[in-house]
């Protein structure tokens, strides 16, 4: 196979013996696996079929029109990162709504938009003579429809935070009983207030629940479960009035009740006793009852201190119950270096409150409203992109999303897979600021020649470091998807060359000398990393 390489290497031509390093099983990598495993794709959910019909870009269009992406314009886009960035959580299930009651999705869906991009390409559109009420960003979000089903849609209304982040929420979201499937996913469709459409956003599978289970989980349900290390929301309902929810959330640092914005948290396991730094272990497996577990905020990494989660009845934490945390239960929490005191909230605080024994039943304690929490599993899908070499008057739908690589082979023949959804002939691979030769398979699957470590530096052959490249997604007209993943070339260490016996001549000129240090980085061992 021919050594291919980026738009702008040199054709310096290769002396000596190639060497091949071949990986006799594939690795395959997914965000949030172990970097030291074989990763799988079980558990990933089927994939929707492509949308690249729609997409405006004909295979015929004439490329002169299309704007010509060079290394430079790349590397400057990795420099600056104009990107703009949608972000939608959501809660893992939706509670069914039956007859004419509405059962509001609670938490409701929240969108955040960030990144400098979205004010590049405001500014781009009012260079072109529009006002500014015509450059203001609108949403719809709504439940996706199949054959049969009707949905409603709620206009999002985005205001700028502190943070510069622009945030909406849908508040009146539901699934009524009409609607017999089992799952479901959220549609964000954005445009501009000229009509101009930016595109539609997914979110990931939802499932549909008549009501939350009383009954113990058992792993035939391990979807319902709440594991170590997963995403949950927190709220809390006063007299069960819906217009007294209040969310668990953090603002500017501090831990507050809001009514408006709630936080995505990762719940851990955590061990019982302190390491010598401080530190508590952290475990695997499902959360039960009774077990000691940490909450931290997963966008500014804020953490309470560990708390034994309890279950509630009526009002009363239960003591002596092991089962499995399922979605939707009422819950508590209790500090584990206080005994009876749960966290709890005041208006827009969150205070300890101290519980009362019951002398009836010692395996309970009585609470008061603002203790009781409920609990249900999140999740959060974000989508990067750039218009900065492009500002395509199109869609940016539909938008790539790669969930998994494959590598096969090493050396000059490494060829990696890209595994994910709305793949089409329109895109290519990039590392870095390196075009890769791509082949388009399906809308789930990409194939892509690995470039020689050699086109990152013109001094490669003295490297003795890893380098590390973002892998990113680019349509013929210029537009950037950003990828969470990135890529790594590992020089394999040899071993050290024998000692030369007394009267041994060294015989090797430069040349040679060369050709034994590009072979040393040539056979190389590759490695995939999820980008922090």
């Amino acid at each position: 196979m021919q050594d291919h390489r980026g738009p702008d290497t040199t054709k310096e031509s290769r002396k000596g013996p190639q060497h091949l390093e071949t990986i006799d099983v594939p690795h395959l990598y997914t965000p949030g696996s172990s970097l030291t495993h074989l990763g799988t794709l079980l558990g990933r959910t089927e994939l929707r079929s492509s949308e690249w019909d729609s997409v405006p870009l004909r295979v015929d269009q004439s490329l002169s029109s299309l704007p010509r992406i060079t290394r430079d314009s790349v590397r400057q886009y990795l420099q600056f990162h104009p990107d703009q960035t949608v972000r939608i959580l959501h809660a893992k299930v939706a509670q069914k709504s039956y007859g004419n009651e509405k059962r509001f999705f609670c938490p409701p869906p929240c969108v955040y938009l960030s990144g400098s991009g979205w004010k590049l390409k405001q500014e781009h559109l009012k260079a072109t003579g529009l006002a500014e009420a015509s450059c203001r960003l609108c949403g719809y979000m709504s439940l996706d429809c199949t054959e049969g089903t009707q949905a409603d849609t709620f206009k999002l209304s985005f205001e700028e935070q502190s943070d510069t982040r622009m945030f909406a929420c849908a508040k009146t979201l539901y699934i009524s009983d009409t609607d017999k499937r089992k799952h479901f996913r959220l549609v964000l469709k954005l445009f501009f207030s000229n009509g101009q459409e930016v595109g539609s956003f997914y979110s990931k599978l939802i499932k549909v629940i008549s009501k939350p289970s009383q009954k113990r989980q058992s792993m035939k349900n391990a979807d319902l479960c709440i594991s170590s290390g997963s995403r949950v929301s927190l709220f809390n309902r006063l007299r069960s009035q819906t217009v007294s929810t209040r969310y668990l959330a953090v603002e500017d640092g501090s831990f507050v009740a809001s009514a408006r914005q709630w936080t995505a948290f990762a719940i851990t396991l955590v061990g019982d006793q302190p390491s010598a730094h401080g530190d508590y272990s952290v475990c695997e497996g499902y959360i039960c009852y009774g077990c000691v577990v940490q909450l931290v905020c997963t966008d500014t990494g804020v953490a309470l201190p560990p708390m034994v989660i309890r279950k509630v009845n009526k009002q009363h934490a239960i003591l002596d119950v092991d089962e499995p945390v399922s979605q939707l239960h009422k819950c508590a929490f209790q500090f584990k270096d206080n005994n009876q005191m749960y966290l709890c909230l005041s208006n827009e605080k969150i205070i300890q409150f101290q519980a009362s024994p019951c002398p009836q039943e010692q395996s309970k304690e009585l609470l008061n409203d603002g203790s009781c929490w409920t609990i249900i599993g999140t999740e959060t899908v974000e989508y990067t992109f750039s218009e900065s070499l492009t500002w395509s008057q199109g869609s940016i739908s539909p938008v790539p999303v790669i969930t998994a690589l494959e590598l096969n082979g090493g050396g000059h023949v490494a060829m990696l897979e890209l595994h994910g959804e709305n793949f089409g002939p329109h895109l290519k691979v990039w590392f870095g600021d390196v075009e890769a030769e791509t082949m388009f398979r399906t809308p789930k699957s990409m194939l892509c020649v690995v470039p020689d470590v050699s086109v990152f530096s013109g001094e490669w052959r003295w490297l003795r470091h890893p380098i590390t490249v973002p892998l990113s997604l680019l349509r013929v007209d210029g537009l950037i998807y950003r990828s969470t993943f990135s890529f790594t070339y590992t020089p394999e260490h040899t071993t050290p060359a024998q000692p030369r016996r007394a009267g041994t001549e060294h015989t090797a000129d430069s040349d040679s000398l060369i050709d034994t240090i590009h072979q040393e980085f040539t056979r190389t061992n590759f490695h995939l990393f999820m980008q922090s």
